[in-house]
């Protein structure tokens, strides 16, 4: 028996084959072990957390660790061989190609579930998600493109012209891009700084509209008469954004004209009147109002107050609301809104004969 172990084929005994394929199953079954056990204990108390945070990163484990502890073993087995110098260098090489694509691919799928999981926990999380997957492709090209330097320069290439070589690449192509990369950060800026988001009423400038969608390069407003705008992401960061969405409250201030025959006593009582009618709305805070001036042709007082939230469609239905409540409270009353007129007085002289 042990003359038989002692057998040597392309230079190992069989005892070194039996020792290998031993670590290679012992290696087997403690990954699967770790799978079917462990992982999966893992992703049961994963499920249990309000998180989501270690969900994402049990799959990353399972998509990339996993399959690199897999090799592992392979090649623990295989390197407890004495193998030839070609031989060797093949199994470093493809060990080094493997190992580098798992890791970057762990790194990768882990920042892509980072960004992801902070993003969808703000408002409108699904939408922004979903507008992240511009950004995305270039992250992930920036991160296999590193480990591929990194991979070069592990197998022994000079990666300094290699560098180099990116670097006057990306001068060229920056100045032969100029626009698109000015659009590009400029969606960076609206993405992290947050001037408006998707579903946000704006106004750029004589533009208005609800933002529809933003890319990498331009961004997509919805007019108020129906068509598409098309803005590029540079216009809107280097123009003055009004952003609707974000007002707390609007200031509403208007003025009413009374003829000059109102008496005293009226002309005291209408701002109570209408302090009332305002103050009776619900969302509405009453701010001022005054006798403000004499006019050419009328009496003019002035009236502010503020109706809560940023819906134009809620302002305009509480505005026509207190109109129409003035309007019939003064026809009770008897008090006369006044409107462009003349009076022209004559006096006639008698002539004496």
């Amino acid at each position: 028996m042990q003359d038989y172990l002692n057998q040597t084929f392309w230079g190992n005994t069989v005892q070194s084959y039996i020792i290998a394929a031993g670590i290679f199953i012992i290696g087997l079954i403690i990954v699967k072990i770790l799978q079917k056990i462990v992982l999966r204990r893992l992703k049961k108390w994963a499920e249990k957390t309000e998180t989501t945070l270690d969900d994402l990163l049990i799959k990353s484990i399972e998509k990339s660790i996993i399959p690199l502890l897999f090799y592992g073993v392979f090649y623990s087995s295989l390197t407890s061989l004495t193998l030839h110098d070609r031989a060797s260098r093949i199994v470093e090489v493809a060990s080094l190609f493997v190992v580098t694509f798992f890791i970057i691919r762990f790194i990768s799928s882990t920042i892509m579930f980072m960004i992801s999981y902070f993003i969808k926990k703000q408002e409108r999380g699904e939408e922004k998600a979903r507008q992240l997957r511009g950004m995305t492709v270039l992250i992930n090209i920036f991160v296999w493109v590193i480990g591929i330097v990194f991979l070069m320069d592990n197998l022994g290439f000079d990666i300094s012209a290699v560098i180099a070589g990116l670097g006057i690449g990306g001068i060229a192509i920056a100045l032969a891009a100029q626009t698109i990369l000015g659009d590009l950060f400029s969606y960076f800026v609206i993405f992290f700084d947050r001037p408006f988001e998707v579903g946000d009423f704006i106004t750029v400038q004589d533009k208005v509209g609800t933002v529809e969608y933003t890319g990498i390069k331009t961004t997509r407003v919805r007019a108020l008469t129906g068509e598409q705008l098309v803005f590029s992401n540079t216009d809107l960061t280097n123009s003055r954004i009004h952003n609707f969405k974000k007002m707390q409250e609007r200031r509403v201030v208007f003025k009413l004209g009374v003829v000059y025959q109102t008496t005293a006593a009226q002309l005291e009582e209408i701002p109570k009147i209408v302090r009332q009618i305002i103050e009776a709305h619900s969302d509405v805070r009453f701010d001022r109002g005054h006798f403000a001036s004499y006019g050419d042709f009328s009496l003019n007082f002035e009236f502010v107050y503020f109706v809560s939230g940023s819906e134009y469609v809620k302002y305009m239905d509480t505005q026509q609301s207190i109109n129409l409540q003035i309007y019939k409270e003064f026809e009770n009353k008897g008090i006369e809104f006044a409107y462009p007129t003349q009076t022209l007085f004559v006096n006639k002289e008698e002539k004496n004969s």
